[in-house]
């Protein structure tokens, strides 16, 4: 189980929390299920549906988070570790235009690479070798990153997340 995404009063989506966090807010009465697993928690008073999402009782406000940080881990997850050149098991990071000749640090110039692709690609343009990437890289949403902290998501949540496939998930080609 990868969590609890908790949402705020309007639906906003805040954090993901462990289990145990989201059933105790559900039972101070600080918030409420909205989404619930198969089964349920049982004490010896009351019984409590599994949470997978839950919404808060009250609105709280959230400061305007403005980028996603770009790290190896962030594009590795953004890729969801799979090569951007062959689709296997991605390891490594690669600039798909190479800052030897210009290329800058940014989201939409990095993709997750396997070592073999990384090593024969070096510092070459994919017109070069006739490549061509299975998805274009985008930048993720600040808000869906970093409520999601590149956990494990949970297919339930991505009504609540506003993402699709093209901003997390880029196994779909573009």
């Amino acid at each position: 189980m990868p969590g609890t995404l908790v949402l705020n009063a309007s639906y906003e989506p805040l954090c993901v929390v462990p289990m145990r966090r989201a059933v105790v807010l559900i039972l101070s009465e600080k918030a409420y299920v909205v989404e619930s697993g198969q089964g349920f928690l049982h004490s010896a008073h009351t019984s409590v549906p599994i949470p997978h999402v839950v919404r808060l009782a009250r609105y709280v406000r959230v400061p305007y988070r403005r980028q996603v940080p770009l790290t190896r881990r962030a594009v590795l997850a953004r890729d969801a570790h799979r090569c951007a050149y062959c689709a296997v098991r991605a390891d490594t990071i690669d600039h798909v235009l190479p800052r030897s000749r210009g290329g800058r640090n940014e989201w939409t110039n990095v993709v997750a690479a396997c070592a073999r692709c990384n090593h024969r690609k070096g510092d070459k343009l994919l017109v070069e070798l006739g490549w061509s990437l299975q998805h274009a890289p985008v930048q993720p949403s600040a808000n869906v990153a970093l409520v999601l902290g590149w956990a494990v998501r949970d297919p339930s949540w991505e009504r609540y997340l506003g993402y699709g496939t093209e901003v997390l998930d880029l196994t779909a080609t573009a």
